[in-house]
């Protein structure tokens, strides 16, 4: 059976054995809603779910260009940022996903975390310093002012309420943007962080942060990959086709959003404009000419004279 997100589908079929999400959904809640659909009749289902660095992009890109309230788009990001916590979740997930409606249970033994735990660190110390941030700076501002403060950046904001003389005032400095929002993501989904949405998105210490802050509680979070910056030497470094590829790399997503638009205009599916392989290679040669695109497989005459253009623009603009 193939169906789309339609409210009613499953409703009235007991017996659904499998749910997937092919991208990310809106809100946990929602999550829960619809893989809720599957198992009614007690028996062993199952629950899938692909998503990527596009997905959230995509969606905050949403949020924002609405026609939403400013309090009502606050809300959405709050939203948003919990179930990206609940994806990174280094615990069990029906632990987390039950946590977040205020219920508490025993790890479910089932899930894709409890049968293959991930990769884990000792975050301790990085969670004294966010949740150090967060109170420092009286637990009335967003992610993105508290990690400023973290890094050591001067923002208006930062400047404006004098948290540049805060000792917790770029302790942070030493790790990415990237990590310290992987960090604060995974406190929430834990309950050492709340998210006040009547207070513009407020982040708030809860009584679970006190422990880890005098340092009697370690704090184990899921270790993520910071991949460094590409190396201009290698530019035009030839590529086999094999290996890993990185998948979230800014401009690979960008060459899929453009491929994805174009295939939409022309109403036909979007590897018929170019494969994932070739978008691939031209994200890591990055051409600058026609006769550079030309010699990346999977783009023939006919898709250099269709394509080419566009493709070195959204080249030229990641």
């Amino acid at each position: 059976m193939v169906a789309t997100l339609a409210f009613g589908m499953g409703i009235d079929k007991p017996d659904v054995r499998f749910v997937a999400h092919l991208d990310l959904p809106r809100s946990v809640e929602g999550y829960y809603q619809e893989t809720g659909r599957a198992g009614r009749d007690g028996e062993p289902a199952e629950a899938w779910m692909a998503w990527g660095l596009q997905d959230v992009v995509t969606q905050r890109r949403f949020i924002d260009e609405g026609e939403a309230e400013d309090a009502h788009k606050r809300i959405g990001h709050a939203k948003l940022d919990a179930l990206v916590g609940l994806c990174e979740a280094a615990s069990c997930r029906r632990v987390a996903l039950l946590s977040y409606f205020g219920e508490t249970s025993q790890p479910c033994g089932n899930c894709d975390v409890c049968l293959n735990p991930p990769t884990l660190w000792d975050g301790t110390e990085a969670a004294q310093k966010l949740l150090s941030a967060v109170y420092r700076t009286g637990q009335r501002f967003g992610a993105g002012h508290v990690i400023d403060v973290l890094l050591g950046k001067t923002t208006e904001k930062v400047d404006k309420f004098g948290h540049n003389q805060l000792s917790v005032f770029g302790i942070g400095a030493s790790q990415a943007d990237k990590v310290w929002r992987a960090v604060l993501r995974q406190l929430v989904v834990r309950g050492l962080l709340e998210v006040d949405h009547t207070a513009y998105g407020a982040l708030k210490l809860t009584q679970a942060a006190k422990p880890v802050l005098k340092g009697e509680e370690t704090v184990m979070l899921r270790a993520i990959e910071v991949r460094p910056a590409r190396s201009k030497k290698s530019r035009f470094a030839p590529s086999s086709g094999a290996g890993v590829h990185d998948d979230e790399d800014p401009l690979f997503l960008s060459l899929r959003a453009w491929r994805r638009e174009t295939a939409n205009e022309k109403g036909v599916p979007a590897y018929v404009i170019l494969h994932d392989a070739t978008l691939r290679e031209i994200a890591a040669r990055r051409p600058a000419t026609l006769a550079e695109l030309g010699e990346i497989s999977g783009l023939g005459t006919k898709k250099l004279e269709a394509y080419g253009e566009a493709v070195l623009a959204v080249v030229a603009e990641g």
